[in-house]
Formats: structure tokens, sequence, C-alpha cells
């Protein structure tokens, strides 16, 4: 990356750090924003990714105001929603939401929204959202159990990691898989790109592992 931009990620995920990795971008900071993500009321899952990832981007930008070596740094976001029709499943914490997620999931199709949000170091704000619909196969009773033992469900949207075991699950996959897995690629560096971001800088130099 360049010397003279710096790139600091509003999370601490490290799915998202992997994927801007995959992509040649090394973030100089992750900084996890933490915003409240409960759904309004009648909230869209559509609305709901992007409101958080506008939360999370702002919230980072304005800490940021204290430090002056991250003066004029891009800022960038991402939140990730599962969500059966309107209803949006939660992040599991507990092994009986991971459960009740994936009982929900299983035979049937679902849809996972990405909202992507980026602060450029003039304090232009650009969004973008992604949609990607999957649908998983019947989960059996022992392959449930099992995965529910793995422990990969903790944390995640939906209550599964689909670049883990649960990527067994998925009979169809319509759109980004990236944005699955929690950033879509392909927006990220075209919001990137287009806010003068270089992104090919250690393409071209080579400085990849």
């Amino acid at each position: 990356m360049s010397v003279f931009q710096k790139l600091v990620l509003a999370s601490g995920s490290p799915r998202r750090i992997e994927l801007l990795q995959q992509a040649g971008i090394e973030p100089d900071r992750a900084l996890p924003a933490e915003v409240d993500e409960t759904p309004l009321r009648a909230e869209h899952p559509r609305s709901l990714a992007k409101r958080l990832s506008k939360a999370k981007a702002e919230k980072a930008h304005e800490s940021l105001k204290a430090e002056p070596d991250f003066a004029g740094a891009y800022v960038l976001a991402a939140d990730t929603v599962v969500a059966v029709g309107r209803r949006i499943l939660p992040k599991a914490e507990l092994v009986d939401e991971a459960s009740n997620c994936l009982q929900l999931l299983s035979g049937r199709s679902h849809r996972v929204y990405s909202g992507v949000c980026l602060i450029s170091p003039e304090g232009k704000l650009r969004q973008r959202l992604v949609e990607t619909r999957v649908r998983f196969k019947r989960i059996g009773r022992e392959e449930l159990e099992s995965y529910l033992a793995s422990g990969e469900w903790r944390g995640k949207a939906g209550g599964y990691a689909v670049q883990g075991l649960a990527g067994t699950f998925v009979v169809k996959l319509v759109g980004s898989y990236t944005n699955v897995v929690g950033l879509p690629l392909y927006e990220t560096v075209g919001l990137l790109t287009a806010e003068g971001f270089k992104v090919h800088f250690n393409w071209l130099s080579g400085t990849r592992a």
C-alpha cells in the first residue's frame, strides 16, 4: 500500500481482513466500531444492512479525528444481514440461537445482504448494498448436531459460516460468494477505486506474499 494512503477497516472481523488481503489490500488498522445492531421496528433487512454499515463507518471516522496519524485515512465499514423473507436472523452467540437459525434455513432459500460504506479522506460518504440468494439442503439431525458442536456458528449472522463446514449445506448460490462470507469484494474494490484509493498498488509492486 502506498505510504500516502491509509485504510482503516471499521471491523475486527478476521474474515473481512482476509478478504481484503485476498484483493491485495492490507488495512493499516482494524478499528471495530461498536453500534447497537438491534433492528428498528418493521425495518427491512436491506435497510438494516445499509444503516449499520453507515453507522459503523461514521463512528470510526469520528474517533479517528483525535489521531493525527490517521488524518486523511479512508474508512471502510460493512455489515451483513441474513434474512428469510423480512425475518432478520441474529448473529448467533448461543447454541439455541444457532440451532433455531439452521432449522429455519434447512431445505429453503434465504438472502444475505451486505451494506458497504466508505468515507473518503475528503469526508465523502459512499454506500453499496449487495444481495445474494442462497439455498440450503435439508439438514439432517446428525449433521445439525455435529455442526453445532463445531462452534463455527458462533458470532455468525444466521448461525453459519459459508467458508467453513456449512459450505456443504449450500445447494445453490446466486450472486456474490464473498458477500456471504462478509465483504463483497467486487463492490468494495469498486468503491475504493472510484475514490482514488490505489487498490492495485501491491499488485504492481509485487509486495504480496
